[in-house]
């Protein structure tokens, strides 16, 4: 058998049951792993190595005990972390601050997601690094190193989910939770090259917690389309009083991978809609590549404008400001916190309610008119990023943190859009430089499509694949 941390995370699951490897000796190696290779990465802001073992050893009794594998949770024994934005009741939890550095989360903090992955059967590995409050698009903070891809840590691993994206790039996790605001899956998953996929507003449920904006939903990362669609077959489904209920698809999410997606019609665009934004040429050349290959499989590639305006999005940056100044600080330790944070905190106070309604008016007319240019076609495919992963520290600027928030949009203009719209997005592993760099492409669908993104996603999978492609930390 290939050593442990090579499997899938369907592939571990299917090993436990069988008895090829045991939910203790999985659990072990990848502790040792994260206490070998996490240094070089930081994917990790607290690694629970005794909690790990705990509930591997629950997982052996309840197969000792169980009569079939239809009594047993989907991913029994499979170790998977938890990003620290989420409490996990007695573990420590930061979000990504130093203000919350030695905070432990309370008994009765628990968020609706980590009880789904509980009861899946999954084993906590541990706290995946976040950036303060998950606002930047990078992964530093001073709660904890920076966030680096296992393909070049010099580079930094994006964000807001950038510990979560290196650890599974990196064989530390098999796949991961994450969540994202304005691409904060998608864009680590590009920097690390992995898969990444924001669902539709309303599949996974924030309870108990609350995002009047609609902007963040929860989301899986994984080194495969099949794993990724698995994890959110665990991760969905709506909860009783969510703002925007989605009800269940009737078919798994796992069984769109093994159905042929048909003859799709694909709508493209590369141009961003954010004035004097340009777009790097391997970027380019990976998304050229990316349409001659949907071409080549038969689907009708057709190009359309940009459908935002430059400014359309302006909206975005006071909710996300209000956002940040939610989160809940002594007043005598507002100091402590990331110029950035402190920045966008000081414009969300100073935004009144009428403004604040204002701006949720205009971006839900943004979000209807991306969401009338997606309706007509199947599938939509621009790059995920317009830049290779960025040296450690290049888009950060705590000296001025609106050039900061400035360089962000330069360097995500095609992911904030699909928050906005509430649509569905996934980023593919589908282009590399000659230098073994990943170059994410996004497609993003209909409201609700995420069954067939999945099956186009496994279709070019299987077209180009990726699983076989190591970092340099691995």
């Amino acid at each position: 058998m290939a050593e442990p941390h090579e499997l899938t995370m369907l592939e571990q699951a299917a090993a436990i049951r069988g008895g090829q490897v045991s939910p203790v000796e999985l659990a072990e190696h990848y502790l040792r792993r994260i206490e070998r290779l996490d240094g070089a990465l930081g994917a990790y802001l607290t690694v629970t190595a005794d909690r790990a073992l705990d509930d591997a050893r629950r997982a052996e009794r309840l197969l000792a005990e169980s009569r079939s594998d239809d009594e047993l949770p989907p991913l029994l024994g499979v170790p998977l972390p938890v990003k620290d934005l989420d409490p996990v009741p007695g573990v420590r939890y930061t979000a990504g601050s130093a203000v919350y550095a030695d905070l432990v989360a309370p008994p009765d903090s628990g968020t609706h997601l980590v009880g789904l992955l509980e009861r899946a059967g999954t084993v906590l590995l541990g706290k995946t690094n976040t950036p303060e409050f998950g606002l930047p698009a990078y992964t530093e903070s001073r709660v904890g190193p920076p966030a680096r891809t296992p393909y070049d840590p010099a580079r930094g691993a994006g964000g807001s989910s950038g510990g979560a994206a290196a650890a599974v790039a990196a064989g530390l996790a098999p796949a991961a939770q994450g969540s994202d605001g304005g691409g904060s899956i998608r864009i680590p998953a590009s920097c690390c090259g992995i898969v990444g996929l924001k669902p539709s507003r309303g599949r996974i449920s924030p309870a108990p917690q609350g995002d009047v904006s609609g902007l963040a939903t929860a989301g899986p990362l994984a080194r495969t389309v099949r794993d990724t669609a698995a994890l959110l077959d665990v991760m969905a489904g709506p909860v009783a009083g969510d703002p925007v209920p989605l009800a269940a698809t009737g078919t798994p999410f796992l069984q769109w991978c093994e159905r042929p997606p048909g003859r799709l019609r694909i709508a493209r665009w590369s141009r961003p809609d954010v004035a004097g934004v340009t777009v790097e040429p391997q970027v380019l050349a990976a998304y050229e590549k990316t349409s001659a290959l949907l071409a080549e499989l038969g689907h009708d590639v057709v190009e359309i404008e940009q459908p935002l305006r430059p400014g359309d999005r302006d909206a975005f940056t006071p909710v996300w400001a209000v956002l940040a100044a939610m989160a809940p600080v002594p007043p005598e330790r507002e100091r402590e916190l990331m110029p950035l944070t402190r920045w966008l905190r000081e414009q969300g106070r100073g935004t009144t309610g009428e403004q604040y309604a204002r701006a949720l008016a205009a971006m839900q007319a943004v979000g209807r008119r991306l969401a009338a240019a997606v309706e007509p076609y199947d599938a939509v495919l621009t790059p995920t990023l317009a830049q290779l992963p960025q040296p450690v520290g290049t888009l950060r600027d705590d000296d001025d943190p609106a050039a900061d928030f400035d360089a962000q949009i330069a360097f995500t203009p095609f992911t904030g859009p699909w928050n906005i719209a509430g649509l569905p997005a996934i980023s593919l592993p589908l282009g590399w430089t000659g230098e073994g760099l990943p170059v994410g492409m996004m497609l993003g669908a209909q409201h609700g499509a995420e069954g067939r993104l999945l099956a186009l996603a496994a279709q070019l999978e299987e077209a180009a694949p990726w699983r076989g492609r190591r970092p340099q930390v691995w």
